[in-house]
C-alpha cells in the first residue's frame, strides 16, 4: 500500500507525468473534439498514455480532466456529463497506476475571468471548480493538480473552492509566468506564492510557458515568500516548427540537468508540461536516483506577514522597513467620499489609491462604513477599485463580517483583514473568515472590558487572540498585534505604554506590530509635531506597520529618517532618492501649481489612463459643450490616453488589468460620442478579422485583442474560437479585410495556424496574417510566414498599426 502522498514527497522527490494532450492527439484525437470526451468514448487510447508514463517511471500520473469544468465542457454540449467525465478519468487512472503511482485530478482554468477583469462572480467561478473538484475527490484521486493558471485570481478561487469540499486532499496550485517573470497578468512570481500559500495549496511552482531554466528562476524568487514544498513542471523548451510539425527541443538530458538545484531549493515534485514525453520522464526518472533526499522543512516566517496583490507583495515585520498604511479611504469626517459611497461612485476611492501609493504607501487600508449605504456591495466596488488603481495589497476595515466577506472574494490576493479583538464574539466572527479565504489579521489588544492599562493586559489580549488564531489554522505570521494608540492630550502616561507593549509583543510573542499613530495627537494643536516624534519613537521600539496618512510631510520625513537610523533602508537609497532633488522638486511644484489646468483633452486622456469609467462620459459631455467634435474627443482625447498605456504597458508600470481598465473606459465614453453621432461611423483605420484557430477554445487573449483594436479605430470581425480554415477564409473574402488574426494557445492546434495561412495564399485572399497566442513565438511566425507576430495585445496593436500605415 502506498503511503500518503504528503508523507511520500518528505521522503524523496517524486516524478510527476508529461504531455498529455500531445499524445492524445498522435493516438486519435481529432481537432476540435475534446479530450476529456475521450474517457468516454474511447478509454484505452487514455489508458495507453497513462500506462507509457507509469512504465517510464512516474510516480504521479494527472487525469485527463484538464478541461474538466462545466464551461469548458459546454463548448462541447459535455456539461451534462461532468461528473461522469470526471469520474472515469480517474477510474482509468487509478486502473493503470495499479498502486504504483498516485492518481492527480487535473483542474485547469476555465477560459473566463473573475469580476472585474471578466463577467464571471467570484462565487459562480468557485461553484465550477467545487464542482469539478467533488467529482474527482469522490472518484477517488490522491491529490488534486491546479495547472497552467494564467490568472491568480481564479486560481484562487479554484483553492477555496477545493477546501470548501475538502480540508485534507494535497492540492498542488501552479501559475503560468512569461520570460518577463510574470504571469500574462501581471502577477510576479512572489505574489503567486503568497496568494497560493495562504489559499491552502499543498505545494506550488510553476508549469507551462517556459523551459526547465526560467521555471527554475521562478522557483528561486517563490522560494524567499513561502515554506511550502515546490513544483517544477517545465516545458521541454520553446516549440519550433519542423517540416510541418511543432517540435520541441529540450531533450531529457536538458531537462535534468536542473535536478539538483530544484531539489537544493525545496523542489519535491518534478515533472513535464508541453513536448514532454515518456522518454523525457524515463530520463528524468534515472537521473534522480542517484540524487535523492529526504524534505528538509523550511520553518514558516514567524514575525514577518506577507501580503499581496496582483500586481505586487509587501512584508510586515522580520527587520524589515515599516509598512506604511494609507488610511485615507476612510468615509470618516470627508463629505465628499460618504455622499460617493451614497451615489455608488469610486472616483475618490481612484483618486486616494493612487495618490497615497505615489506618496509612499505600501497598503491601502480600504473602509466604506458609512450611515445608509449597502456595506457589502460598497465594499465590493471599493476592493475592486483600489485594487485596480494601486496595485498595492489591500487592509479591508470593517466591522461587519458580510462586508469583509464580500470583500475577500474581491480580492485578488492576500489581504490584511482590520480587525478583530479578543472579545469571543469577535474572534468567531472574524477569524473563520480569515482562515477560509486566507487573510491576514490585525489583533487589537482590547476586550469587552476596554484596553488595559498596561502592556502586560494588552501583551495578554494579544496571546489570547493568537491562540485562537492558532485553533482555526492561522499561523502566527498572519498575526499583526495593534497595541493601541491613545490620544496623549487626556491619557499622558499610556503613550508610553503602547511603546512598551510593542517590545513586549514581539519579544514574547514574535508577532508583527502595528499602530494607528496619528490618534497619539488628537486634541493638540499642531498635531504633525506630535504624531511624528511618536512615530519615530515606535519604529524604534519595533513597529512593523503604521496606518498614516503618507500624503502628511512630517510623517513621511520621519519614516524615512527612522529607517535610516534603525539600519532598514540599505545605505540610505529610500531617504536619499525622496531628498536630494528636493529644492528642484520645489520649484517644479511651484510652477505647477502656478500654471493653467489640465485642457479638456488632457483630462480626457487622463481619466482613460486612470480607468476612470464614472467620470468619462461626464468629460465626453462637456468637451462636446466646448465645441470638440465627436472624431476629436476619439483623437485628440481618447486615443492619447490609450497611447500612454500603452507606453506604461511597456515599461512594465501597467499591466494587462490596467489595459482593460482603460480600453473599458474608453469604450463607455464611445457610447456616449455614437449617440451623438446618430449612426454616423467612425473613420476606420482598417479591418480585421480574428479567429481562434480550429481545435483550440481559448480566446481570452483573442477577446483583448479585440477590444484594443476596436479602441484604436479599427472595424473589428471576431468570428469566435474553434473556428475552421475553410470558415476563415470565406469571412477574410465577404468583409473585404486588411489582415487575419489568428490565436492559439496550446502546442497542439498551433499547427494549424500554419494550414490556415496556407490556404489563404492558395485561394487567392490578398491580406496580411497576424498570429499569437501563449505558445507562439517570432521563430514559428517566420516559418509558417505569418506577417506579423505580436506578445501581447498592446503589442499586436502597435504592430498592426505600422502594418497597415494606420499610426497617425
Amino acid at each position: 500500500m502506498m503511503k500518503p502522498f504528503l508523507e511520500a514527497i518528505q521522503e524523496k522527490v517524486l516524478i510527476l507525468d508529461g504531455a498529455m494532450g500531445t499524445m492524445l492527439q498522435e493516438r486519435g484525437l481529432r481537432p476540435g473534439q475534446s479530450p476529456e470526451e475521450l474517457n468516454l468514448t474511447m478509454p484505452e487510447v487514455v489508458a495507453s498514455v497513462h500506462r507509457d508514463y507509469v512504465e517510464a517511471g512516474a510516480d504521479i500520473i494527472i487525469t485527463n480532466t484538464f478541461g474538466g469544468s462545466r464551461f469548458k465542457l459546454a463548448h462541447y454540449g459535455l456539461e451534462g456529463r461532468l461528473a461522469e467525465i470526471n469520474a472515469r478519468a480517474v477510474q482509468i487512472a487509478r486502473k493503470e497506476a495499479g498502486g504504483r503511482a498516485y492518481v492527480g485530478g487535473s483542474i485547469g482554468p476555465t477560459g473566463q475571468f473573475v469580476e472585474p477583469l471578466g463577467e464571471v462572480p467570484f462565487d459562480e467561478m468557485k461553484a465550477a471548480f467545487r464542482e469539478q473538484a467533488a467529482a474527482l475527490i469522490d472518484a477517488g484521486a490522491d491529490l488534486l493538480s491546479l495547472e497552467t493558471f494564467l490568472d491568480i485570481k481564479e486560481c484562487r478561487s479554484a483553492l477555496i473552492a477545493i477546501r470548501e469540499v475538502s480540508g485534507t486532499i494535497p492540492v498542488i496550485a501552479m501559475l503560468t509566468f512569461d520570460d518577463n517573470g510574470r504571469s500574462v497578468l501581471g502577477t510576479p512570481p512572489e505574489s503567486a506564492a503568497i496568494t497560493l500559500t495562504a489559499a491552502g495549496a499543498d505545494i506550488i511552482g510553476s508549469n507551462c510557458g517556459l523551459g526547465v531554466e526560467g521555471i527554475y528562476d521562478i522557483l528561486c524568487r517563490m522560494r524567499t515568500v513561502t515554506h511550502l514544498p515546490l513544483i517544477s513542471q517545465a516545458n521541454a523548451g520553446l516549440p519550433r516548427l519542423i517540416d510541418g510539425v511543432t517540435v520541441f527541443p529540450g531533450t531529457p538530458q536538458e531537462m535534468a540537468a536542473y535536478h539538483e538545484r530544484m531539489i537544493g531549493m525545496g523542489v519535491r515534485v518534478i515533472g513535464g508540461c508541453c513536448g514532454t514525453t515518456p522518454a523525457h520522464i524515463r530520463v528524468m526518472k534515472a537521473a534522480l536516483g542517484t540524487m535523492q533526499q529526504p524534505w528538509q522543512p523550511r520553518p514558516e516566517s514567524t514575525g514577518v506577514t506577507f501580503l499581496s496583490s496582483r500586481s505586487g507583495w509587501t512584508a510586515a515585520g522580520g527587520g524589515g522597513k515599516t509598512a506604511i498604511i494609507g488610511e485615507r479611504i476612510n468615509p470618516t469626517g470627508k463629505k465628499v467620499y460618504s455622499q460617493e459611497l451614497l451615489d455608488g461612485k469610486v472616483a475618490y476611492i481612484r483618486r486616494e489609491a493612487m495618490e497615497q501609493v505615489a506618496a509612499g504607501a505600501t497598503l491601502l487600508d480600504v473602509n466604506v462604513g458609512a450611515p445608509g449605504i449597502d456595506e457589502p456591495a460598497a465594499m465590493e466596488r471599493a476592493v475592486f477599485c483600489a485594487a485596480a488603481a494601486a496595485g498595492v495589497p489591500l487592509v479591508l476595515d470593517s466591522s461587519s463580517p458580510a462586508a469583509l466577506e464580500r470583500g475577500l472574494k474581491a480580492a485578488d490576493g492576500k489581504v490584511l483583514i482590520n480587525s478583530v479583538s479578543g472579545e469571543a464574539k469577535s474572534l468567531r466572527r472574524v477569524l473563520p473568515l480569515a482562515k477560509k479565504y486566507g487573510a491576514a489579521v490585525i489583533g487589537l489588544a482590547l476586550d469587552q472590558k476596554g484596553i488595559p492599562d498596561t502592556a502586560e493586559g494588552r501583551l495578554a489580549i494579544a496571546r489570547r487572540i493568537r491562540n485562537a488564531a492558532r485553533r482555526y489554522g492561522i499561523p502566527d505570521a498572519d498575526i499583526i498585534i495593534d497595541c493601541l494608540t491613545l490620544t496623549v492630550s487626556a491619557e499622558q502616561k499610556r503613550a508610553a505604554e503602547t511603546l512598551r507593549a510593542i517590545r513586549l509583543v514581539k519579544q514574547k510573542l514574535g508577532l508583527a506590530t502595528v499602530l494607528g499613530v496619528s490618534n497619539i495627537s488628537f486634541g493638540l494643536p499642531q498635531r504633525p509635531l506630535i504624531s511624528s516624534a511618536f512615530f519615530a519613537m515606535a519604529m524604534e521600539a519595533g513597529l512593523d506597520a503604521a496606518i498614516i496618512n503618507p500624503k502628511d510631510g512630517a510623517m513621511m520625513a520621519a519614516w524615512r529618517s527612522a529607517m535610516v537610523l534603525l539600519n532598514r533602508d540599505h545605505q540610505a537609497a529610500v531617504y536619499i532618492e525622496a531628498y536630494r532633488g528636493e529644492q528642484a522638486a520645489a520649484t517644479v511644484q511651484a510652477a505647477t501649481a502656478s500654471g493653467a489646468p489640465l485642457s479638456i483633452r488632457e483630462r480626457l486622456s487622463r481619466a482613460v489612463i486612470d480607468g476612470d469609467r464614472d467620470g468619462i462620459v461626464p468629460l465626453v459631455e462637456e468637451a462636446l459643450r466646448e465645441g470638440l467634435a465627436p472624431m476629436q474627443v476619439s483623437s485628440e482625447g481618447f486615443l492619447p490616453g490609450l497611447e500612454e498605456v500603452g507606453r506604461r504597458f511597456e515599461k512594465n508600470i501597467f499591466f494587462l488589468p490596467q489595459v482593460m481598465q482603460a480600453a473599458d473606459t474608453m469604450q463607455a465614453g464611445f457610447v456616449r460620442l455614437k449617440e451623438e453621432m446618430k449612426g454616423q461611423a467612425f473613420e476606420s483605420r482598417g479591418r480585421i478579422l480574428m479567429a481562434t484557430v480550429e481545435g483550440d477554445i481559448h480566446d481570452i487573449g483573442k477577446n483583448i485583442v479585440c477590444t484594443l483594436l476596436e479602441n484604436h479605430g479599427f472595424e473589428v470581425f471576431d468570428i469566435g474560437k474553434n473556428v475552421a480554415a475553410a470558415t476563415i477564409i470565406a469571412k477574410a473574402k465577404e468583409y473585404a479585410v486588411d489582415a487575419v488574426g489568428l490565436s492559439a494557445l496550446m502546442t497542439t492546434t498551433m499547427s494549424e495556424m500554419d494550414n490556415v495561412i496556407k490556404r489563404l495564399k492558395a485561394a487567392g485572399v490578398k491580406t496580411f496574417t497576424m498570429v499569437g497566442g501563449a505558445v507562439v513565438t517570432q521563430e514559428y511566425a517566420d516559418k509558417i510566414g505569418a506577417d506579423l507576430y505580436a506578445r501581447d495585445a498592446m503589442e499586436a496593436v502597435a504592430r498592426i498599426k505600422q502594418l497597415l500605415g494606420a499610426e497617425g
